[in-house]
């Protein structure tokens, strides 16, 4: 039956409302009126948002959800279940799986898991080339037509120019969306930090900002060359950005996104040897961090996402450089995204279209607004609630994540996928 939103603040910015409204919902599941009830419609459930904030289901541009290959790190169900806790109604899943998503069956497995356990929808990636070998390409129109949102070879760099010029022209002709994680593997060689003060006062073998810069400026020249519309994944130095600006100023199909934890961690932050603070790519300079939240800022970045990596607690034991790269993530991307807001680097509803209609965009999927007709995947949240991030307030399986410890402001207490309740905060056990 019907149910409606009561005395909560909206904030849709894909439709530029920003006000106190009631949403109504019909029994579908699908948003049926914004301020006034719709005739007809028999409300038989009211969820009081008063004093919260009432926006779109968050869409989150990469997280891995270790399902298929590493069920023991985690798996679709309990990684779809940390993101509803977290106001994430949308996923993206790149295709280093195992097996590679490199076949419509694999594509259309992971969506049908994630069907079954009616929480988050997974939008998956398909790989550009067969098993991300980087050799030969996939069937692009198949994977498309399977359900894949766009097309990536994830971190496996696909060293041979020709065939990434080949895989960008086919992907061109489908008009599809390739995403990018560019990076010259040479440079990169065995590094494991930036390539500056920390990495040399710990001796730790570093990556160069030119690994990065060197991969955005050939995959910039091949998207100029075949037209195809591109997205390049976790940016995280000043020079990349400059780079990416530069070619949007030029009216090049191309877009970008940020992780959350680059906007907030430097090298810095590694100490001494703090492997929680392991990422790919690594953290950069504080000239970098302050970059990339004028990149944000500015809009040349669209989009903040998780990068989520969960991992098994040994894989963060052994020494930095042999420990497993990446922060589970999922928990943490909209409070860091609010975090912004405290820092005076975006407005709130900047900071929100940064979380639902802007990567909602860079997928080409309907989703991240709360349109009328528009399925009713919906986040509210208490923007003034402090909480302290702990191992046992963590969902997902993956607690490997250097923001332990840290006083966040903003905490999900209900999210609604499709009309139905899939999350509610349960005040009486946090307290």
């Amino acid at each position: 039956m019907g149910l409606v939103i009561r005395g909560g603040h909206i904030i849709d910015p894909a439709n530029k409302v920003d006000g106190k409204h009631d949403i109504f919902v019909d029994d579908k599941g699908f948003v049926a009126a914004v301020g006034n009830a719709p005739p007809g419609l028999e409300v038989t459930q009211t969820l009081d948002a008063t004093g919260k904030i009432v926006c779109p289901g968050l869409v989150d541009l990469r997280a891995r959800l270790r399902e298929p290959g590493l069920e023991y790190k985690a798996t679709i169900e309990s990684e779809v279940r940390a993101a509803v806790a977290a106001g994430i109604t949308t996923l993206c899943c790149p295709p280093d799986t195992d097996p590679v998503i490199d076949t419509p069956a694999m594509a259309q497995m992971i969506q049908q898991r994630a069907w079954r356990f009616g929480l988050a929808f997974i939008h998956p990636l398909g790989a550009l080339t067969r098993g991300l070998a980087g050799e030969r390409l996939t069937d692009m129109e198949a994977l498309d037509d399977a359900g894949c949102v766009g097309l990536s070879n994830a971190l496996k760099p696909v060293t041979d120019t020709l065939v990434m010029r080949r895989a960008l022209e086919y992907a061109a002709s489908f008009d599809l969306t390739v995403f990018l994680q560019s990076e010259d593997p040479w440079l990169h060689g065995s590094g494991c930090v930036h390539e500056g003060e920390v990495g040399t006062r710990l001796g730790l073998p570093g990556i160069p900002e030119a690994a990065e810069t060197v991969g955005v400026a050939r995959d910039l020249a091949l998207i100029e060359q075949t037209g195809v519309r591109a997205h390049f994944c976790q940016l995280s130095s000043a020079r990349a950005v400059a780079m990416v600006t530069e070619a949007q100023g030029r009216r090049l199909p191309v877009t970008a996104d940020v992780t959350a934890h680059h906007l907030h961690l430097t090298e810095h932050d590694i100490g001494f040897f703090n492997t929680q603070c392991h990422v790919l790519p690594p953290l950069r300079s504080v000239r970098d961090r302050e970059a990339l939240r004028e990149a944000l800022k500015s809009g040349a970045l669209a989009a903040i996402c998780s990068d989520h990596q969960p991992h098994e607690p040994d894989a963060k034991l052994a020494p930095f450089g042999d420990s497993a790269p990446g922060i589970s993530g999922l928990e943490t991307l909209f409070p860091l995204t609010l975090k912004l807001v405290d820092d005076n680097v975006l407005s709130l509803n900047d900071a929100i279209a940064c979380v639902t209609c802007k990567p909602a965009n860079i997928l080409g999927i309907d989703s991240g607004h709360l349109s009328v007709g528009a399925t009713a995947d919906v986040c509210v949240f208490d923007p003034q609630e402090w909480w302290a991030l702990s191992e046992d307030k963590l969902v997902s399986r993956g607690h490997n994540t250097p923001f332990l410890g840290w006083e966040l402001r903003g905490r999900v207490t209900h999210t609604l996928v499709g009309g139905q309740m899939v999350f509610e905060l349960d005040q009486k056990a946090e307290n």
